[in-house]
């Protein structure tokens, strides 16, 4: 592997639990990914990123890992992973693992004996505190809510002076947060990644690791809601000091090994991404989610952005990474709902809809990552009660709702719509019964869309959101330079139905340009690119070629015929060659 073999990746995210299930018991597993190894081949993905298969007792599943040396039983074993791993190399895919350093499973042994025993060698490896007049030792508030901290029962072996010992836990309850000051604990995590990669692991999505350093003075916080607590973000979050954790793991870790690493770093400010995902950064890359996380973790405040709303949002975040640090552009992922209900009316779910939306975000600057479904246009799945979600964060939005005063109908709505198992519901594989998922119950319902939208269908269909994926993959593949550290150049700001951007890279006398053009609007548009880069830009005098269209052929010439002039028709994308 070259230096910068990861930056021509394309990215294909994998949720084990729904893509596919090869013993008829309802899960996904890791034997049912390898066997669909091909179809991945097929679509042309270079790596797959694997949500968490470690052992773990599933209450946050698997993100409370138990074991971080072992599969959990229900995805098969440690041989199956090598397997994969290995059938997947001989395809060219490599294997990222999500990599959850920041908590454990309060069924890790390493939280079993500290809980025990006041006394266990495992004890600093999580971070206790003692509490004042019955109350937890601060009024923070947890990612899933209710308070930050759990008691350990008085009169346990793990309470000390009688009790009114407690744990932190940024998470839920059963993810207690590990203790990052101990360097013994440190070094167990660094030990247990070299171990992954000598397995062939070629890098990891990092969970939740701006979290990993917390204010040492424990304060107390102002209350800012009616469950009396306070946001934890300003004493846990990015906080100052982080840093040399995270330089320590790159330079002991990831950078002898030569790992792709990218971070899900909620908190990075814009003047800080040179040091995260800059060259020689922190990590190879990092998430934005500016305009993908709407509801700032409050779904009752779900919206749907316009055009302009988007566009901006975008173009803040591409205008944020340039010349600072390299990106991972995605619309779905395993915590979001699906994008045509994010971004889109429903009367624009068509093919034409999702795969403008496909154009939008690919060409973006950076390694692009597809979430399972995604490239075959899945939509978000009609609940019917409150019994069929499993998501824990569901649940605890669905209270939330409550309490602000929102009607039990009202609540279930907001779910209805953000829910993180819309994207969890089982991969459509084909027209059988499960949708060729399981011959068993799957764990979650399969979406009724499965009669026509499925893998098999889309495969035979030269026009399908599939096909069309396909083709938007081998292009950036042509070009990967130009579309992973291309420039990126915002036009057309002042109209509210189109969102255009300009991709540029020159070097040693290579000039390569791109133009991305989307039409979010159900009617016609006019656009003039005459003047796109400047009067009598290269490229444009003799015409603009279509390298890509969701309306109109590859191949296609416009420009000197209408005098830069391109009518756009209703949803439609073009990437066209400058």
């Amino acid at each position: 592997m070259t230096e910068d073999w990861w930056q021509s990746a394309v990215v294909y995210q994998i949720y084990p639990r729904s893509f596919k299930d090869s013993n008829g018991d309802g899960l996904g597993d890791l034997p049912g990914i390898t066997i669909k190894l091909d179809y991945l081949a097929e679509l042309g993905i270079t790596a797959i990123w694997l949500c968490p298969v470690f052992r773990s007792p599933m209450a946050d599943n698997g993100y409370d890992i138990s074991d971080y040396r072992g599969i959990s039983p229900g995805f098969g074993s440690l041989n199956d992973m090598e397997t994969l791993i290995a059938e997947a190399d001989k395809r060219g895919i490599k294997i990222f693992l999500d990599l959850v350093l920041n908590h454990t499973s309060d069924q890790h042994p390493w939280f079993k004996s500290a809980v025990s025993d006041p006394k266990s060698p495992y004890r600093d490896y999580y971070i206790f505190r003692k509490g004042a007049d019955g109350k937890p030792p601060t009024n923070w508030r947890s990612i899933f809510g209710g308070p930050v901290w759990e008691s350990v029962p008085s009169g346990s072996a793990g309470a000390m002076d009688g009790g009114g010992e407690y744990y932190l836990h940024i998470f839920a309850k059963e993810q207690p947060d590990l203790n990052w000051e101990n360097p013994k604990l440190r070094q167990e995590l660094y030990d247990m990644i070299h171990w992954w990669m000598d397995k062939g692991v070629a890098g990891f999505r990092i969970d939740a690791i701006s979290y990993i350093k917390k204010d040492p003075a424990y304060p107390n916080l102002p209350v800012d809601g009616p469950d009396g607590l306070a946001d934890l973000v300003p004493c846990c979050l990015v906080f100052p000091g982080i840093e040399k954790f995270l330089a320590e793991l790159r330079d002991k870790v990831f950078k002898p090994r030569n790992a792709f690493t990218v971070a899900e770093a909620y908190g990075v400010r814009p003047e800080q991404l040179r040091d995260y995902a800059g060259e020689g950064g922190l990590f190879s890359a990092i998430f934005d989610f500016t305009y993908t996380d709407l509801e700032n973790g409050i779904w009752y405040k779900t919206w749907l952005p316009s055009a302009a709303e988007l566009r901006d949002l975008i173009f803040r975040s591409q205008k944020g990474l340039l010349g600072k640090g390299r990106g991972a552009p995605y619309f779905e992922n395993h915590d979001q709902n699906r994008s045509p209900n994010r971004y889109l009316h429903p009367e624009q779910w068509t093919r034409e809809g999702k795969t403008m939306l496909g154009i939008l975000f690919f060409f973006l600057q950076g390694i692009p990552f597809i979430y399972q479904g995604q490239e075959l246009g899945m939509t978000n799945y009609p609940w019917k009660s409150l019994d069929e979600f499993n998501d824990v964060s569901t649940f605890d939005q669905y209270q939330r709702a409550l309490a602000a005063g929102f009607s039990k109908d009202d609540a279930f709505r907001f779910i209805q719509h953000r829910s993180r198992d819309n994207a969890r519901t089982p991969m459509l594989w084909d027209n059988s019964p499960n949708a060729g998922f399981s011959s068993g119950k799957p764990w979650l319902p399969v979406h009724p869309d499965y009669v026509s939208i499925n893998a098999e269908a889309e495969r035979q269909d030269a026009n399908s959101v599939f096909a069309f994926y396909r083709s938007m993959i081998a292009l950036r593949k042509k070009h990967p330079d130009l579309f992973f550290a291309g420039d990126f150049i915002p036009h057309c700001e002042d109209n509210p139905s189109l969102i255009v951007y300009e991709r540029s890279y020159q070097k040693e006398g290579r000039h390569e340009r791109a133009l991305v053009i989307c039409n979010f609007s159900d009617e016609k548009q006019r656009l003039d690119i005459s003047n796109i880069g400047g009067k009598g830009a290269k490229g444009i005098d003799r015409g603009a070629l279509v390298l890509l269209g969701n309306r109109r052929n590859a191949g296609a010439s416009i420009g000197r015929e209408s005098s830069g002039n391109i009518l756009l028709e209703p949803l439609e994308g073009l990437v066209l060659g400058l």
